[in-house]
């Protein structure tokens, strides 16, 4: 369950107290008054375990707390659901930059990421959405992770998993178009790990004419294939595949 909230300092590096009810809930607690997005969900693939995603706008002191704009620190971690016992996590400083392409939302995936016999990676998603009605730019970056001891450890950075872009003129003429990429676990795999098999599908609007006369023209490209390999240390993703 999503919650734009201030900082959910618990998730991070205090282990603060949280109520009961808020463990129930899958809600984590808010505190302060500084932007930021977070997220908690029950892993099905391991009963007795909550995933938790969260970010924390620096502040330079001079914004106010409506101002969403800057860059963000980001915590995921694995949590008991009975006494919120920190599992493992992961922090990283200035993780996102929110400006003109601003950040939205996060989002916990639990899909079947089962990297190796012994290993299952869950996700994050992160949206960002552009402020430009003529010139739009959406994206949405997912980051998989795998627990090693007490720590995470993102074994997939930022694939653009959607993407919507184009140029027109706020009325009809011009062009956008929209990119979904799914994740498939491969029978091959590298260094241990599964390859992935990234299906990216595209659809483009061509429009012509006024608002009045507006015409407009939908193509779905056929689905392109890529692999992925882990090459030791993380999958390698194509620059053109990759958030920024």
């Amino acid at each position: 369950m999503p919650v734009k909230s201030g900082w959910i300092g618990c998730l991070a590096l205090c282990g603060g107290l949280i109520t009961e009810a808020a463990l129930a809930e899958c809600l984590p607690p808010q505190q302060g008054d500084v932007a930021g997005y977070s997220v908690c969900k029950e892993w099905p693939a391991y009963p007795g375990q909550t995933l938790n995603a969260a970010t924390k706008l620096e502040s330079d002191g001079t914004a106010g707390n409506d101002d969403t704009s800057g860059t963000y620190d980001l915590v995921v971690s694995i949590r008991s659901s009975t006494d919120n016992e920190m599992l493992a996590d992961y922090y990283k400083r200035s993780a996102f930059v929110s400006d003109a392409i601003a950040l939205q939302g996060l989002e916990l995936d639990t899909a079947r990421y089962k990297l190796s016999p012994e290993l299952r990676a869950f996700g994050v998603r992160v949206s960002f959405k552009g402020s430009s009605r003529v010139n739009p730019m959406d994206e949405t970056w997912l980051t998989l992770y795998v627990k090693e001891g007490r720590h995470l450890r993102p074994v997939l950075d930022r694939l653009v998993v959607y993407g919507f872009s184009g140029e027109w003129d706020g009325n009809c003429a011009g062009e956008r178009a929209t990119t979904v990429r799914t994740l498939e676990m491969a029978k091959t795999s590298s260094h241990g790990y599964a390859d992935l098999i990234v299906k990216s599908v595209t659809t483009g609007v061509a429009g012509e004419g006024t608002a009045e006369t507006c015409e407009l023209k939908t193509t779905t490209n056929k689905p392109v294939l890529t692999t992925l390999r882990y090459d030791g240390k993380a999958y390698v993703i194509p620059a053109d595949f990759k958030g920024i």
